[in-house]
């Protein structure tokens, strides 16, 4: 019986990670530019590049990546998709496996079981996610720390730190949501 207690916590979690996962794939900072010079920045997403001006002046363009350049770039947006997905039918699941819902079933064992799978459903997103992430800033640092490397050099943008942090939620809200549902 305590251990139903984790639940509702675990629910906040597993929205608030959906949410941070969300801004995270549609953020357009997940590397700048460290110096291009004093008064222009260059950051980049999955979806934009942007170059902005000391004056306020902000140019964005849509990334069209083809299927054979930078493979990792795509697989970084299939994963993140993929966590997405993963996050919305984990939400379905978990609110499926509340005790107020009776969509066609009530007994207690099949509630159970379905809490464990979105549990499990949300901590492979958050898993995901941080292959996703962790990947494309091994790619930034290498690039950065690369004496042959003639291209503008990128920091970390704090799209990847916000990324973490809906990743960290959604596996530990995974954990705390099949932990509880168990008897």
């Amino acid at each position: 019986m305590a251990l139903t207690a984790f639940k509702t916590p675990a629910l906040l979690l597993l929205f608030l990670s959906f949410i941070f996962l969300l801004t995270t794939t549609a953020s357009s900072y997940w590397r700048i530019s460290s110096i291009v010079n004093a008064t222009n920045w260059k950051y980049e997403g999955l979806w934009m590049n942007c170059e902005a001006t000391s004056l306020g002046l902000i140019q964005c363009n849509t990334l069209y990546v083809p299927l054979s350049s930078d493979t990792f770039f795509q697989v970084c947006r299939a994963l993140m998709i993929i966590s997405l997905v993963l996050g919305i039918c984990g939400i379905l699941l978990a609110l499926l496996s509340l005790k107020c819902p009776q969509l066609g079933f009530s007994d207690e064992k099949t509630k159970i079981k379905i809490s464990m799978m979105s549990g499990i459903v949300f901590a492979l997103a958050g898993l995901s996610s941080m292959v996703a992430l962790s990947w494309y800033a091994v790619c930034i640092i290498t690039e950065f720390f690369d004496p042959l490397y003639a291209g503008t050099r990128y920091e970390m943008g704090h799209a990847l730190y916000l990324g973490w942090t809906g990743s960290l939620l959604s596996i530990i809200g995974g954990i705390l949501f099949t932990c509880s549902s168990r008897k």
